[in-house]
């Protein structure tokens, strides 16, 4: 079945036996969304996130045979800390999907030397203009806390962020056990990823599994930011191994 048929499903929990089989099934599906953008477009655009849970996903992505040098790959969120700290999403990208065949592809930063995100935004939102948009494909991952992107609950931002029509927003998060140290982050709106064409929700173990059974029950989206994007796109693949 194509990746087409396969966007028809609702935003259902499909579950792996574990993070190796999960990940090169996901990257079949994303190969094939990125190939027919660049048979179609001549090129293809790829929202990409941090976190461990896709690392499996992003080395098996970085061995396909795909023309990487028409793909454009942009963070969906980042800390504000330069590439090569502790914490760099940037950092993580260029180390896991970079690689290989892939190692050709062209990654948009979201961090710069201003002092704080919002100091930053218009600088960074020029780098987004070059990109085509809507994505072609976008993963995104989830915290125990019911985040996505850098959607925290009840974060400084998170208005902006969930109902912007902008593309990137700053944001501060309420310090806890998942934001870490790093609670200054920018980020991809919804208004930027609701549109992609192919959208891979990743969650890993069972902490987070029943965060996303919760999410589902309904409740405040500020709560649970993740619901944003479960209410704006029922078709995303939600994909979960322990």
């Amino acid at each position: 079945m194509g990746a087409r048929g396969l966007m028809a499903r609702k935003a259902d929990l499909i579950s792996f036996a574990s993070a190796a089989a999960m990940a090169p099934r996901l990257a079949d599906m994303i190969e094939a969304q990125l190939a027919r953008a660049i048979a179609e477009r001549g090129s293809a655009s790829f929202a990409v996130s941090g976190g461990s849970t896709p690392a499996g996903l992003y080395k098996a992505l970085s061995a396909r045979a795909l023309d990487w040098s028409r793909v454009t790959a942009v963070l969906v969120d980042e800390r504000w800390v330069a590439p090569g700290e502790e914490g760099s999403n940037e950092t993580f990208i260029r180390e896991t999907l970079m690689q290989n065949a892939a190692a050709a592809l062209t990654l948009v930063g979201l961090w710069s030397d201003a002092p704080t995100p919002a100091q930053g935004l218009a600088e960074v939102e020029t780098r987004l203009e070059r990109m085509n948009r809507p994505f072609d494909a976008a993963v995104l991952g989830m915290g125990p806390d019911g985040h996505t992107a850098s959607w925290f609950p009840y974060a400084e931002g998170l208005e902006g962020a969930l109902n912007s029509d902008k593309f990137l927003c700053a944001v501060t998060a309420q310090q806890s056990s998942v934001t870490g140290k790093h609670v200054s982050r920018i980020t991809l709106t919804q208004n930027a990823i609701r549109g992609a064409r192919f959208i891979a929700l990743m969650i890993a173990g069972e902490e987070k599994r029943n965060a996303y059974i919760r999410a589902l029950e309904g409740g405040p989206v500020e709560a649970m930011p993740v619901r944003a994007i479960l209410k704006a796109r029922p078709d995303l693949w939600t994909v979960w191994a322990p």
